[in-house]
């Protein structure tokens, strides 16, 4: 079991945003021990996993989606339900995975024409190099 702070080293959440997350509802509340919040290595996992969607631009009400039902490995639920579960996160996911797709097409583009921009400034430098000799 984890501390609030051993665990907002881990994940990259500060303290004050796990209890706010908790507060919201994003996070179930952890176990406690007197009065102190204590995580698994699960929940610290699922926390890490959602601090790299996060980064990657899903929007809160997705990720809240995704982390309703807790951390799958840790939860011993029939088989059906566990399959429910993990056909919405596969759904998720793969909406995300489009997104960031979409995103790195983009980012694509901008690299090639500020690749292109260079080597046209470059040219330019060069001219001028030349027309001072």
């Amino acid at each position: 079991m984890y501390s609030i702070s051993e665990v907002a080293e881990q994940t990259g959440f500060s303290a004050h945003t796990l209890r706010y997350y908790e507060k919201i509802g994003l996070l179930s509340s952890p176990t406690r021990q007197g009065g102190k919040r204590l995580y698994t290595a699960g929940e610290i996992r699922l926390l890490q996993f959602m601090k790299v969607l996060k980064n990657t631009g899903m929007s809160l009400e997705d990720i809240q989606e995704f982390l309703v039902d807790g951390c799958l490995l840790e939860n011993k639920d029939a088989e059906q339900d566990r399959s429910k579960k993990v056909q919405k996160r596969k759904n998720i996911l793969e909406k995300h995975l489009l997104t960031l797709e979409q995103q790195k097409r983009e980012l694509e583009m901008v690299i090639q024409l500020t690749e292109e921009k260079l080597a046209t400034y470059q040219d330019m430098l060069e001219e001028d190099q030349n027309e001072k000799q």
